[in-house]
């Protein structure tokens, strides 16, 4: 019964959603991902929540372009939380492999311009590690590297790059406060 759920879900979602995000653990001989697919079906694609996103994703975030977004298709669980805010229209985020993201994390890649707030200024790319963990409410602002095995505290704002990785940042703005 598991195998023709799989197929049936594989062969609808193939239409509905781009078939090459729907490979990985999460759909390679298991439920769970295409139970995701079922759950946002009808907020994505029929009542347009994220309708432009080629993957399913919760129609409670929040984003940009998703061809802007670059991450590993086992870490797809990550666009499957509430209220995360993938600011991607003009710069790129890239999410390395086995990264968590919590559910509140907004990653922005571009700022208002505070002279002119009707405009914005140039957009910075956003790069986090492998094995790195963005806790629950925190934001990453423009142009921020962080390196492999970061932990992001919950809330924390992090307004510069910390590209050595294997460190824990907390605080507003957020700060080293211990090696890993």
């Amino acid at each position: 019964m598991k195998h023709l759920y799989i197929l049936l879900s594989r062969l609808f979602f193939s239409i509905v959603y781009c078939p090459r995000y729907l490979h990985g653990k999460w759909f390679d001989g298991n439920v769970y991902g295409w139970k995701m697919c079922w759950k946002f079906f009808w907020l994505q694609k029929i009542r347009g929540f994220n309708r432009h996103v080629p993957f399913p994703v919760c129609p409670f975030s929040s984003f940009g372009k998703a061809e802007n977004i670059t991450f590993a298709l086992d870490n797809i669980d990550n666009f499957w939380k509430n209220g995360v805010y993938f600011q991607s229209w003009n710069g790129h985020i890239t999410i390395g492999e086995g990264t968590w993201i919590a559910p509140g994390v907004g990653l922005i890649t571009e700022n208002h311009d505070p002279k002119n707030l009707e405009k914005h200024l140039d957009s910075k790319d956003i790069v986090i590690g492998k094995n790195c963990w963005i806790g629950m409410n925190s934001v990453i602002l423009p142009g921020v590297v962080l390196g492999d095995s970061t932990i992001v505290g919950a809330g924390a704002v992090v307004t510069k790059s910390f590209p050595q990785g294997n460190v824990t940042l907390a605080g507003v703005p957020a700060k080293e406060i211990r090696r890993n």
